[in-house]
């Protein structure tokens, strides 16, 4: 079955030590582009937590982050980095100055609120209880979000299977419409040919050979069929519990558009041109939700 690139999971702990919210989002993306906002204490489980999450998402553009707050930290506490905060005041005071800015009350405020000015202290190093919460959040989350493609990807593949099942109607409209349009080429190589050889002196044998190269090259029975077997091959993918089935589908879809650009370059039939454009708006519509198929 498919999967949707875009999913939102969230898991959350809270007793009366830790407080901790996992929030995993993701959107459609050509790669697996993964972002993280982890607090500190995490840091040094960035590469592990990292697998874990690739491994699941496998595609998409996928942002994680992570709230953990220790209830019980009576000696955590704010910094102020004064050295910093200096060069952020002078630097303010001296555009202030170039501006010739009257009022400059506020410029402690805003040195105060520059990045890093003020650094909330962790005193607590990661423990293995932490670790393990952390994990189960995680893990919930993850399976939040893979549900959440899961009915993304069920509701777009009933999307797409109403796409193919209209290229296959515009086929068969095609299939009805091709003995008519070869009876019409034969009628006007006949006429043609008939009030060619009124006029010219024309070597017959070499004629007859051109007009069947001609009338070959007109054929459409080849573009028909394979057209109708990637129809059938792109229902059978779709059913497919293989991960990564949004390429492959790509790859078919562009199969599909090539038959159905040489039955319109051939037909040279004005009916069955209009099942042709009719067929192309509708590959059009199926190659824009496979973007969102991982």
């Amino acid at each position: 079955m498919l999967k949707s690139m875009t999913g939102y999971g969230q898991a959350q702990f809270d007793d009366d030590n830790l407080f901790l919210n996992v929030e995993i989002k993701s959107l459609n993306s050509k790669f697996l582009d993964a972002s993280f906002k982890l607090p500190k204490i995490l840091l040094s489980k960035e590469l592990e937590i990292r697998k874990i999450v690739t491994e699941r998402m496998v595609r998409g553009k996928v942002n994680l982050s992570v709230d953990i707050i220790s209830k019980n930290n009576t000696t955590a506490k704010s910094t102020i980095n004064k050295v910093l905060f200096r060069n952020y005041y002078d630097s303010l005071t001296e555009l202030a100055n170039e501006v010739e800015l009257a009022n400059a009350e506020d410029l402690f405020k805003l040195a105060l609120q520059m990045p890093e000015v003020v650094v909330a202290s962790q005193t607590d190093a990661l423990d293995d209880t932490t670790w393990q919460i952390f994990n189960d959040a995680l893990e919930t989350a993850l399976n939040d979000c893979i549900n959440f493609r899961q009915s993304e990807g069920t509701a777009l593949a009933e999307e797409l299977t109403r796409y193919i099942e209209q290229i296959q109607v515009y086929l068969e409209e095609v299939i009805v419409q091709d003995p008519q349009r070869l009876l019409q080429v034969k009628e006007r190589i006949a006429k043609n040919l008939e009030d060619t050889l009124q006029k010219a002196n024309i070597d017959e044998n070499r004629f007859e050979q051109e007009l069947i190269y001609y009338i070959e090259k007109l054929d459409i029975s080849e573009e028909k069929v394979r057209l109708q077997k990637h129809l059938d091959y792109f229902l059978e993918v779709m059913q497919n519990e293989q991960q990564g089935n949004g390429k492959k589908l790509a790859f078919i879809s562009q199969e599909i558009g090539r038959e159905i650009n040489t039955i319109g370059s051939k037909a040279n039939h004005a009916i069955i041109q209009r099942s042709v454009i009719g067929m192309k708006e509708e590959l059009e519509r199926i190659k824009e939700q496979l973007l969102n198929i991982i």
